[in-house]
């Protein structure tokens, strides 16, 4: 079919026909809202290098989860901000740790939507880093017993869904196996399966108070420049009987979710990230873009690559848009 017999705008002419004909949809149940919780009371404070996302006390993060629920959105992605931090993250497998008490606010205000707890240490380390220290840097063996009773401890207080962000070696599989030791072979485990050592990581620094005091991740997250890697982390996990695998960064990665949608047949998360969010953010204050159609054209490229869910600051925004 050659020009003038065919002719590829006759399926745009209006928006009914490109309705007719669109490719790829976004749904409000494709999104995941990740949200801080702070220790403390009466705690809400704007994340300065992300507009509209906060560090709050578990009342207002309760009211913001039920916000989220009248949305439509199904999951929130829960990381937290304890009141002290040590050497070995201690409160981040404690009974009444800040992301254990949050999980049960959550659940008996708002029992059907599903939280998502992301499993690593270094919100909860005085040092920054995602393990126990030795030597200099991570010991990868000694960190998985640490990250598998912070696993078991989410889900004794409620969590529906396991997010390991690690990217320890054979943590899938430690904390499969404790959680299916202690009778919770029902609990789904997202694994942060591909996750690079980014630059686009910097306001989650900031939002999470978990920037490295020496050094940086490079040692244990991947290289940006590596693609066939990605393939060989995501079959480890797969192994290890992984339940979602995750691509993050996304929007510099669509290539790496795509990859994975091509090889693996598990339900695909990309996380749209905290220098994502913020760069739409910084752009459409100076009035240099739409900032809604941005949001909308960013999420819905994630969805195109591959990308069955999308964790994204954008959740909120993007369901009243899907509503409108």
């Amino acid at each position: 079919m050659y020009f003038p017999a065919y002719r590829a705008r006759r399926m745009r002419r209006n928006a009914n026909m490109r309705n007719m004909v669109r490719e790829t949809h976004l749904r409000v149940e494709d999104l995941i809202y990740p949200m801080f919780s702070a220790f403390g009371q009466n705690i809400k404070k704007e994340i300065s290098s992300m507009p509209g996302i906060y560090q709050q006390s578990i009342e207002h993060i309760v009211a913001e989860a039920q916000e989220v629920n009248a949305l439509g959105i199904q999951a929130v992605l829960l990381f937290g901000i304890p009141e002290t931090k040590d050497a070995v993250g201690s409160d981040a497998y404690c009974e009444k740790g800040i992301i254990q008490n949050t999980v049960r606010a959550i659940k008996a205000a708002v029992p059907e939507l599903t939280v998502i707890t992301d499993v690593c240490m270094c919100e909860y380390t005085d040092h920054g880093h995602c393990g126990v220290i030795k030597d200099g840097d991570v010991d990868n063996d000694e960190t998985l017993k640490l990250l598998a009773a912070e696993a078991l401890s989410h889900v004794q207080a409620g969590a529906d869904i396991i997010a390991p962000s690690d990217m320890m070696d054979g943590r899938i599989e430690a904390i499969r196996e404790i959680l299916d030791e202690n009778g919770f072979e029902q609990i789904p485990i997202m694994s942060y399966a591909v996750k690079y050592a980014s630059a686009y990581y910097g306001p989650f620094r900031e939002a999470a108070e978990s920037t490295p005091q020496f050094g940086d991740r490079r040692s244990y997250q991947m290289d940006p420049a590596n693609r066939r890697e990605a393939l060989r982390e995501a079959q480890l996990d797969v192994q290890e009987c992984a339940d979602f695998l995750m691509v993050k960064p996304a929007l510099a990665y669509l290539d790496i979710i795509r990859d994975l949608r091509d090889n693996f047949d598990l339900p695909l998360v990309c996380y749209n990230v905290s220098g994502e969010y913020s760069m739409i953010k910084a752009a459409a204050a100076k009035g240099w873009i739409d900032e809604n159609r941005v949001i909308m054209e960013t999420l819905l490229g994630m969805k195109r690559a591959g990308a069955d869910l999308i964790i994204t600051y954008h959740a909120k925004e993007a369901a009243r848009l899907l509503k409108a």
